[in-house]
């Protein structure tokens, strides 16, 4: 059994979500969102690796996936976005957590079936998915499908290296 931990990093809002993989079967475990209250971005960026390294201690992730950073409106809000995404990876790699990174349209196309899905639909193959009785807040929603792109990712991988061993 592994725990996966998806972030959705956000410079207001970032979602996690901690999924739990058993062979083929995929548990959720919690997903929330660390709502910034700091008015300036360096406490922002405090409250981010905050959060997330108590996330990361209570719920004792093997891994982490995390959304990268796509093209944003303006630089400004890039390189906001990318601090954010800066301080959620430090407080996981700090505990020396194995990373794996994909882009929304990967996530997207594992989840939904196509990579350009909008958030309605993502929240709801996350419900279905995870069986969960109620739609997920959309943040929350976006880091439980980055740890379940990982873990379907990570079966494919599983499968194609016990394939090239059997051949050799």
């Amino acid at each position: 059994m592994s725990r996966i931990l998806g972030i959705d990093p956000g410079s207001r809002l970032t979602g996690f979500g901690v999924i739990e993989r058993q062979g083929q079967a995929l548990r959720y475990v919690v997903s929330g969102c660390i709502r910034m209250t700091a008015d300036d971005h360096p406490g922002r960026i405090r409250e981010i690796f905050t959060g997330l390294s108590q996330v990361a201690d209570e719920y004792r992730p093997d891994e982490v996936a995390i959304e990268k950073v796509f093209v944003s409106r303006s630089a400004d809000s890039a390189l906001k976005l990318g601090q954010a995404r800066g301080a959620a990876l430090s407080a996981v790699v700090i505990r020396e957590l194995p990373v794996h990174e994909y882009t929304t349209t990967r996530i997207k196309q594992a989840i939904v079936g196509r990579g350009h899905g909008d958030k309605q639909q993502v929240q709801h193959m996350v419900m279905a998915l995870l069986k969960l009785p109620a739609l997920p807040q959309a943040d929350a929603a976006d880091a439980l499908a980055c740890a379940l792109c990982h873990a379907h990712f990570g079966q494919t991988l599983g499968r194609m290296h016990a394939a090239l061993q059997a051949i050799r």
